[in-house]
């Protein structure tokens, strides 16, 4: 195989197709447009997440280049993609979708694999960005997990998340093992980034700072505890970030990063000590730096009611500040951080704690309150969902769960069953078709 070859390429050759794309007419009879000037934007909605997961790769990206915003039909995946442009602090007004990649993941017996191969398979359904800010990506997951790596478990087993492992590689949960011989890891990883940018939306990762949900994997010994104190693991830190971004992640979400330096450690539900205040500034600096990129995103979990604090450190948004089911108090905040373009507190529909309950009707009006709450676009509050707020899970699941656990829902061993049960069915479908009505409207933004 040419080395050269870009990494969507590889892919599809890696997953046994030919390199030419052929229009896809059920991407086309499923698309959705924007509104108005927003009109040549287009995503798939109306549909349930297992229409798309039991698509080949190939067809995935059959779908992503049919939905282009040009009238031009791509014969071949283009080289050279870059990411859609929104100036360097896109991250302050963006609207952020995390996505649990383990959890669609390719289940087979107890075995858990492919999930970048499943978020891809997704895009299609993502809308892209609007004309004044940035849909983002984030995924759970992408290094392995200390507990549990690489297999499904039984719904009250836990395996969680927010327990990582560096110097260890890439999940097995998310990497296709079964490609390796044709293409890396690291270019799974970039096929994705240049799918999603192609698509016109940035992508960032889950980070986890508290030092006791940390190890250090060593090849010859034990894996050891991360400790922040240690020069070694806070540089291993700080590599593990570049060496995402470098293969074309832009975003970071930090766990737990409100309590950073001791601040509010009443709240703090995490475990183990978190970096001092300077070294979260001297790690954001770095991972800048290094690579080279000053339109970095680097989003922390709750750290958004200290403002000059949070922007001091580097941050660029916080979440869970402005309530969210109250219109007036959103476009409130949306005016009264007008002038402050590189950071704000942000607005969510759902978080990862979130553990259901939350009536359809009532995460749509949320939606419509982050995208529309402020008195002119390019004032926008930065605003964060979950994979459910698109695609409803299965009524006896929720967020939260699937962060710390790791089920498989198939009835009959086969990963299709298990993408077909993990969602609601079709209130589901009819609730994917009302959120995209809702961005319909706010693409035109």
């Amino acid at each position: 195989m040419d080395k050269y070859i870009n990494p969507v390429n590889k892919l599809i050759l890696a997953s046994n197709s030919k390199l030419d794309l052929r229009y896809d007419r059920w991407s086309a009879k499923h698309a959705y447009h924007g509104i108005g000037d927003a009109s040549s934007k287009k995503w798939i909605a109306n549909i349930l997440p297992v229409e798309l997961l039991t698509r080949s790769i190939k067809k995935a990206v059959e779908s992503i280049v049919t939905l282009t915003e040009s009238d031009f039909r791509f014969k071949i995946f283009p080289d050279n993609i870059e990411t859609p442009n929104y100036g360097d602090n896109w991250g302050r007004f963006a609207n952020y979708i995390e996505i649990n990649n383990r959890a669609i993941a390719k289940m087979v017996g107890d075995k858990c694999t492919d999930g970048i191969l499943s978020a891809i398979k997704m895009l299609p359904a993502i809308p892209p960005s609007a004309k004044s800010w940035a849909n983002c990506i984030i995924l759970s997951q992408v290094f392995p997990i200390i507990y549990g790596e690489g297999y499904n478990k039984p719904v009250w087993e836990e395996n969680s998340v927010y327990g990582m492992k560096l110097n260890a590689g890439f999940s097995e949960n998310i990497i296709a093992n079964s490609l390796l011989n044709n293409i890396s890891a690291e270019d799974q990883l970039r096929a994705f980034n240049d799918l999603a940018h192609f698509r016109g939306i940035k992508t960032g990762f889950r980070m986890i700072i508290s030092e006791d949900q940390l190890k250090v994997a060593h090849r010859d010994g034990s894996d050891e505890n991360f400790r922040w104190w240690k020069a070694d693991h806070q540089e291993l830190y700080i590599r593990k970030c570049v060496k995402l971004i470098n293969l074309g992640f832009e975003a970071i979400f930090f766990d737990s990063a409100k309590h950073i330096g001791g601040y509010d450690c009443g709240n703090y539900t995490g475990v183990g000590a978190l970096p001092q205040y300077h070294q979260m500034q001297y790690i954001l600096n770095e991972i800048r730096s290094r690579t080279g990129r000053g339109d970095l995103s680097f989003v922390g979990e709750k750290s958004s009611d200290d403002f000059e604090r949070y922007r001091l450190m580097g941050l660029n948004a916080g979440t869970a500040f402005v309530p969210v089911d109250d219109f007036d108090t959103v476009k409130y905040w949306s005016d009264n951080m007008k002038y402050s373009r590189d950071y704000a507190p942000g607005v969510e529909v759902s978080n990862d704690n979130d553990e259901g309950g939350r009536s359809y009707e009532e995460r749509l009006h949320r939606i419509k309150n982050c995208f529309f709450g402020f008195t002119y676009p390019s004032d926008k509050l930065p605003s964060f969902m979950q994979m459910e707020d698109l695609f409803p899970l299965r009524y006896d699941t929720n967020t939260h769960h699937l962060m710390m656990t790791n089920p498989s829902y198939s009835t009959d061993g086969t990963p299709e069953s298990h993408w077909e049960n993990l969602f609601t069915k079709e209130d589901g479908r009819y609730y994917n078709h009302q959120v995209g009505e809702i961005f319909a409207y706010a693409l035109n933004q």
